[in-house]
């Protein structure tokens, strides 16, 4: 059975950090893409960022490049994502995805989600 766990969500003031987990298991890691989205009350859910199988390609969104990094780490099936600079209009629930092999910012190319992790970003 699939699963995503996403952590590391909380409250923060503008210009903090945090940095996002997804833990996951139930398929082969390595064969997967695995993407983090966001979507806050009352907007569609947002792409931000992806880091292709074997972490060979990233993808930004431009709402986030330069302020977010994803990274990897096989060896613990986790996906992180660490948020710098956060301002208020970051402030949803953050999800990660997964879907084979290759990225895509499109949230319904995706094939099992998390439960999500809230983020607050007080001005």
């Amino acid at each position: 059975e699939v699963q995503l766990v996403e952590s590391g969500g909380g409250l923060v003031q503008a210009g903090g950090s945090l940095r996002l987990s997804c833990a996951a298991s139930g398929f082969t890691f390595d064969d997967y893409a695995i993407g983090w989205f966001r979507q806050a009350p009352g907007k569609e859910r947002e792409g931000l960022s992806c880091i292709s199988s074997s972490a060979s390609t990233t993808y930004y969104a431009d709402s986030v490049k330069g302020r977010f990094t994803i990274s990897s780490d096989n060896a613990k099936n986790t996906v992180y994502l660490q948020m710098n600079m956060l301002k208020p209009e970051d402030t949803a629930v953050y999800y990660c995805a997964i879907k084979l092999y290759y990225c895509s910012e499109y949230p319904d190319h995706y094939d099992s989600w998390g439960q999500g992790t809230q983020v607050t970003v007080s001005s």
